[in-house]
Parts: C-alpha cells; structure tokens; sequence
C-alpha cells in the first residue's frame, strides 16, 4: 500500500468492507442521499473528484450519473468522529439524486401518520433512463 493511501487506513469499514456514504449539497446543505461505499469506491471518489459507490444489490462500483448524467462533483469529504460514515460535499449536476426524478432521495415527510411525498419530481424517470429501454 502506497503512503497517500494512508487516510483510507483510519476508516472502520464494516465487517462487509463497506461504510455508509451520504451526499450532501454543497450549495443548499440538503441530504440528497446515502449509498455505500468500499475502499475502492471511497479511494476512486477522491481521485476522480466525483461521487462513486459500491452496489450491493449489483455488487459492482456505481460511478453516480454513469447511466443517467446526474453526475456528483466531489467538493468535500468528512469523516465522522467514529470514522464509521463518510459525508460528501458535491455539487450535483442536473439537480436530481434520486432515481425518481426528484432532487433528493428524502422526498416523504411523515404527516398525520402516513409518508407524503412533498418534492416535486423534476424530471420523470422514464425519460431518464430512455436509453436503457432501447
């Protein structure tokens, strides 16, 4: 292992080897998502500048906005105090992190004991990801 590579050293992955990330907007402070992360993905995500995730469910590297141009330009990263959960400063291109089209992924706010989802959605996923329906 390479000295520059030392910072990845005072992280405590998980016994899976992987530590939740959360995205965070640089310009508005708002949550736009969590994902998680392997040493691979966290150490791409600094090098590249932009945010990269593992998959579980794919059990593959997600580049963010691979598929559909969203992409997350890195600002910051921050580790907690427990060095268990890493936070992403990024601008996000296209002012939609989740996959329904909205700005963020936390879009339901529970009301009157039911989630109602309260954020518009910016673009419908299905124009999205057209191109995968080809």
């Amino acid at each position: 292992m390479t000295e520059k590579n030392n910072w990845l050293d005072n992280i405590k992955w998980g016994q899976d080897g992987l530590i939740p990330a959360i995205a965070q907007d640089i310009h508005t402070q708002r949550v736009l998502m969590v994902a998680w992360m392997n040493r691979e993905a966290l150490q791409l995500t600094a090098a590249e500048g932009r945010g990269i995730y593992w998959s579980r469910s794919r059990q593959k590297l997600w580049r963010k906005g691979e598929e559909s141009g969203h992409v997350q330009v890195l600002h910051e990263l921050r580790l907690d105090c427990d060095a268990d959960v890493i936070i992403l400063m990024v601008e996000q291109i296209g002012g939609m992190a989740c996959h329904t089209g909205r700005e963020s992924c936390f879009y339901r706010v529970l009301r009157g004991g039911e989630w109602q989802s309260v954020d518009p959605v910016i673009k419908d996923p299905e124009h999205i990801y057209e191109h995968k329906h080809e």
